[in-house]
């Protein structure tokens, strides 16, 4: 088969890698329909991410078929249409007993394009299928699920739940990329008094006003300025960082309020200084998180129901074997205006999902 390969920072290629197999009893195949490429990808290929091995495939959001099944799989059967999770999960550690998926210690966590061969390729094997792929809802279309498969459950559980956003917050997001603009879309189901968002790019902050943002700041004209100025000098109640720079994680922290929340989401690859000697005395709380991937299920209620506003997200399309392209496009967003790039060509139009 073809799948797109890393051979270290700034080297990439589409080739071909060995079909996967079966390992263990719990794993599942999937033939891949459609996939999309994460800014955490771009992160890998600049190095930001030594723990990944030359050779690996990339990626871990993906929709598609069910090809194969080990013996101990019990949730889905070839034939189904499946939500691959970026986290995967065994259910059996403490961690999976707690929900926290995300530092799963039975062979799970983000192992895909990770540790293991990901999804950017024509079929992958999901380890722990049970508990790492959802069997997706007819009326919900690919290239709205693959969606939710990562970022709107990062937005929503490392943003806007860890941030404990409440009704009436003000709440800036910095940063709106997929992640932040997901994190718009979910903070306004708390009726939040206001969104603000902050970035460099017109075209995105644009975007957050699409989906719900109430203002937006040129990230290099004092956005801490405008938050004062919005909130009568208090500061922000939560501050969702979800860049990954020291730059904007310093920001963060000049406009949260005393007693306010930063929810950093952004994956960072340099160090960020902690100026304690200013948030010692202010009770704020500062929180990280990798994304547990547990809010899935009812996001795919809701995009079922039409709740969510994810074709809004999706800029570019490409079919799976213009990887290289699309990376390129995702890669320079600043001059493509490129939010969410998809891959792929759906199989299926409408899929019964069979009765439990």
């Amino acid at each position: 088969m073809k799948g797109f390969v890393f051979h270290g920072p700034g080297q990439s290629a589409w080739q071909d890698v060995p079909d996967p197999a079966i390992k263990e009893a719990t794993d599942a195949i999937v033939r891949v329909d459609v996939v999309t490429i994460c800014g955490t990808d771009l992160h890998i290929l600049k190095g930001d991410v030594p723990e990944v091995r030359p050779g690996t495939v990339l990626g871990h959001e993906a929709v598609g078929e069910i090809v194969e099944t080990g013996r101990d799989v019990y949730t889905v059967q070839p034939g189904d249409r499946v939500l691959v999770s970026c986290i995967t999960a065994c259910g059996r550690c403490r961690f999976c007993w707690e929900r926290t998926y995300g530092q799963c210690r039975g062979g799970g966590g983000w192992i895909l394009g990770h540790a293991i061969d990901g999804t950017q390729a024509e079929y992958v094997r999901v380890p722990c299928a049970d508990l790492s792929v959802h069997a997706l809802p007819g009326a919900v279309d690919s290239k709205d699920a693959v969606l939710l498969a990562d970022i709107f459950p990062t937005g929503y559980e490392v943003g806007v739940l860890n941030g404990r956003v409440h009704p009436g917050d003000t709440v800036a997001v910095v940063g709106v990329g997929p992640v932040g603009l997901a994190a718009i879309a979910t903070g306004q189901l708390y009726a939040p008094e206001r969104i603000i968002a902050v970035d460099l790019d017109p075209g995105r902050l644009e975007a957050a006003k699409r989906l719900g943002a109430d203002a937006v700041a040129d990230a290099r004209e004092a956005p801490e300025q405008l938050v004062a100025d919005l909130t009568d000098g208090l500061g922000a109640d939560v501050v969702i960082e979800a860049v990954g720079a020291p730059e904007t994680f310093e920001l963060c922290t000049r406009m949260v309020r005393p007693g306010g929340h930063v929810a950093n989401v952004g994956v960072h690859g340099r160090p960020a200084t902690l100026h304690l000697e200013d948030l010692w005395i202010k009770n704020v709380t500062i929180t990280t998180g990798l994304v547990d991937t547990y809010s899935t299920p009812t996001l795919l209620r809701m995009a079922a129901a039409g709740r969510l506003p994810t074709s809004a997200l999706v800029t570019h399309t490409f079919p799976l074997d213009q990887m290289e392209e699309a990376y390129d496009v995702f890669a320079r967003a600043a001059d493509t205006g490129a939010l969410k790039v998809v891959l792929g060509e759906p199989q299926h139009d409408v899929v019964a999902v069979r009765a439990a």
